[in-house]
């Protein structure tokens, strides 16, 4: 069976709606996980995407965070948060199985600044999800986790790895916290088939020309455990979605599975 993985931060999806399925009609994902859709869940655009064959799962806030996943196959599990049902957390967090495989979609917290209560919060956050992780999974078996994780892993997947180290999406604590994560059992899925430096996934607004000077950061992944991550066949990031007018800061990145 082959299983098309897609993950985007589309930094609002009701301004990206017309990027979003115009390249769902291209193509074809069985599985997409977006970011940051930034709108509450009566006002979730999902017409288009049921219109496509998509179901749609979705939680969300005004203005702010939200994730949704859209998939071919009918989901047979959805769970919401870090801690289900408590409705003062912030939609970060959304859990779907789709035939027999779930699915992890996050929003890392930013973080802001490493001195800030936000950073300590995002330290929080990572710490809480690898409870969850040891919760409800098991690395032996198939897991997909993926999103935006608001931090680039190694040197090559920032622009400028000696200017950028110790600031916020690339220090040294981050990377410490995601390496206990990758080491309960992920794979980097993309950095399985991909072992270049300048791939990048987010070229941030208020750099002049970021996108064609490619000043980019790789901050959003596709990772699972290692008996599914053996089963995929490529992995690639789509750039010229960033080009697109009205773009997110963000683009796709995309990952091949025959299972």
């Amino acid at each position: 069976m082959r299983l098309k993985i897609v993950s985007f931060n589309a930094n609002g999806i009701r301004a990206r709606l017309p990027i979003v399925v115009q390249w769902m009609e291209k193509e074809a994902p069985d599985v997409l996980c977006i970011q940051e859709t930034k709108v509450q869940d009566p006002d979730f655009p999902k017409a288009p995407f049921e219109n496509l064959g998509y179901h749609a799962c979705y939680k969300g806030e005004k203005s702010y965070n939200g994730v949704a996943v859209l998939t071919r196959s009918k989901p047979e599990l959805v769970r919401i948060g870090l801690k289900e049902g408590d409705e003062t957390e912030e939609s970060r967090l959304i859990a779907v199985h789709v035939d027999g495989i779930p699915f992890v979609n996050t929003y890392v917290p930013q973080g802001q600044d490493p001195d800030s209560e936000k950073f300590k919060y995002k330290i929080g956050w990572l710490n809480a999800l690898l409870d969850y992780f040891k919760k409800h999974y098991r690395p032996d078996q198939p897991l997909v986790w993926t999103g935006d994780f608001n931090i680039a892993p190694e040197a090559i997947d920032v622009y400028d790895p000696e200017t950028l180290s110790g600031n916020i999406g690339f220090h040294p604590e981050e990377h410490k916290m995601l390496n206990t994560l990758k080491d309960w059992g992920f794979v980097d899925v993309f950095r399985r088939h991909k072992t270049e430096a300048k791939l990048y996934t987010f070229w941030d607004y208020r750099i002049p020309n970021g996108v064609k000077r490619n000043l980019g950061w790789r901050i959003d992944h596709i990772w699972a455990t290692a008996c599914l991550a053996e089963k995929s066949k490529d992995a690639w990031i789509d750039r010229d979605a960033r080009l697109l007018p009205r773009p997110s800061d963000h683009t796709f990145i995309i990952a091949d599975f025959d299972l």
